[in-house]
C-alpha cells in the first residue's frame, strides 16, 4: 500500500481529484532550467552530471508540486551507452552515425551498458532521497522502434523512410537491432527500479508512423518483451507504455502489451478512451501541449473537460505531449490550481 496518489491511481484507484505530472516538465520553458543547462556545458553533459541533472529532475516539484518527478535524462542514452556516435546540436536535435545494415548492428554492444549509464542511475538515488514523501519518481526509456528510428535515421526524420526500408526490407538485421534494445532496456530500467525509480514509462514516441502489421511486429511485441522481463527480473513497479499517435490501434496495444497504465496523446477522444482503454487500466493524459502555451479560456476548458471526461475511473493528469519550449511558467502554475480543484486567478 502506499499513499502517494501518483502510484494510488496507476494500482488503479479513482481519486477525488487527478494527480497530475507533465512530460518534459524539467526543461528549457523554466528559467531554472537554463541556467543549470547553460553550466552544464553540453546537453549530454548534463544527462551525465548527476548533481546538476537531479537538479533540473527537481526544479518543478519545487515550484508546481506535481505529485510525481521524472528522471531527467534522454532516451538516447541507451544507443550511446551501446557504443553509437551521439552529438546534441544547437536547434537540430540529437545527431548520430546512422545505423544502417545488420553489418552496423553488429558493432554495437552492450558490454559497457552500465558503465557508462552508471551516473544516471546516480542521478535517481539523488532525486529519490530528496523527494517530499508524497512525490513519486518516474524512470524511462524509449521503447525500442522509437529509439531504433533515432538510431538509423541519424537523428529525427519526418518520413521514417529509412527505419522503415530497413525493417521491410531486412527483417532478420531490424529485428537484431530490436532485440538488443530490447535486452539493453530491460537491464537500464531495472537498474532505475534498484536505483529508487517507483513506476515507470516506455516512450514509443513515433508508434503512430507505422501500419497495423509493423506495429503489431516493432511496438507491441518489443513492449511486451521489455515488461516481460522486467517482471521475470522480479521488478514489480507499475509500467505506462505510451505509444504516441497509435490512434484505433491504442486498443490493441493496451490489450497486448501487459502495460500497467496507457499515457493518451492530444488526439484520443475522452469518450472512446473511456470505453475501450480506461475500463481496462489507468489512463493518464491528455491537454495539448499548444493549449498550455496558449493559457487563457481554452486551457482551463479543456482541462476541465478531461478531468470530467476521465473521472470514472483511474486518471493521471498530463499532456499529450510535452512541455512547449515557449509555455509560460505560469501557465503551468494555473494549470496546477485548476487541478487540485482551486481557482485560477
Amino acid at each position: 500500500m502506499t499513499s502517494k496518489p501518483f502510484l494510488r491511481a496507476l494500482n488503479g484507484e479513482r481519486l477525488p481529484s487527478p494527480p497530475f505530472w507533465l512530460m518534459r516538465q524539467a526543461g528549457r520553458y523554466l528559467p531554472e532550467y537554463r541556467a543549470v543547462r547553460a553550466e552544464a556545458g553540453s546537453f549530454l553533459d548534463l544527462c551525465y552530471n548527476p548533481a546538476l541533472a537531479a537538479e533540473v529532475t527537481l526544479q518543478p516539484i519545487r515550484r508546481f508540486g506535481m505529485d510525481a518527478a521524472i528522471l531527467f535524462s534522454d532516451i538516447l542514452v541507451v544507443p550511446h551507452a551501446l557504443g553509437q556516435p551521439l552529438r546534441y546540436v544547437e536547434g537540430e536535435g540529437p545527431k548520430l552515425d546512422a545505423v544502417t545494415s545488420a553489418g552496423d548492428v553488429s558493432r554495437l554492444k552492450d558490454d559497457r551498458l552500465h558503465e557508462v549509464l552508471a551516473p544516471v542511475y546516480e542521478t535517481v538515488r539523488r532525486v529519490r532521497a530528496a523527494l517530499p514523501d508524497e512525490v513519486a519518481l518516474i524512470g524511462f526509456a524509449g521503447a525500442p522502434w522509437t529509439v531504433a528510428s533515432y538510431m538509423v535515421e541519424g537523428g529525427g526524420s519526418r518520413d521514417f523512410a529509412a527505419v522503415k526500408r530497413f525493417a521491410y526490407q531486412d527483417p532478420v538485421g531490424f529485428g537484431a537491432l530490436i532485440d538488443l534494445l530490447v535486452t539493453a532496456t530491460v537491464g537500464y530500467l531495472a537498474a532505475q527500479v534498484e536505483a529508487g525509480a517507483e513506476a515507470l514509462q516506455l516512450f514509443d514516441s513515433w508508434a503512430g508512423v507505422l501500419p497495423e502489421s509493423a506495429f503489431a511486429r516493432w511496438s507491441i511485441a518489443p513492449t511486451r518483451r521489455i515488461v516481460r522481463g522486467l517482471r521475470q527480473r522480479g521488478v514489480t513497479v507499475p509500467i505506462i507504455g505510451f505509444p504516441k499517435g497509435a490512434g484505433a490501434l491504442y486498443e490493441r496495444y493496451a490489450t497486448e502489451t501487459e502495460v500497467t497504465a496507457i499515457g493518451l496523446d492530444t488526439s484520443v477522444p475522452l469518450g472512446w478512451a473511456v470505453d475501450r482503454l480506461q475500463s481496462r487500466m489507468p489512463v493518464q493524459g491528455n491537454l495539448d501541449p499548444v493549449m498550455l502555451m496558449a493559457g487563457g479560456e481554452a486551457l482551463e476548458a479543456e482541462a476541465k473537460a478531461i478531468i470530467e471526461g476521465l473521472s470514472g475511473g483511474p486518471h493521471i493528469f498530463n499532456l499529450g505531449h510535452g512541455v512547449l519550449q515557449h509555455t509560460p511558467p505560469e501557465h503551468v502554475g494555473l494549470l496546477a490550481d485548476l487541478i487540485r480543484g482551486a481557482n485560477p486567478a
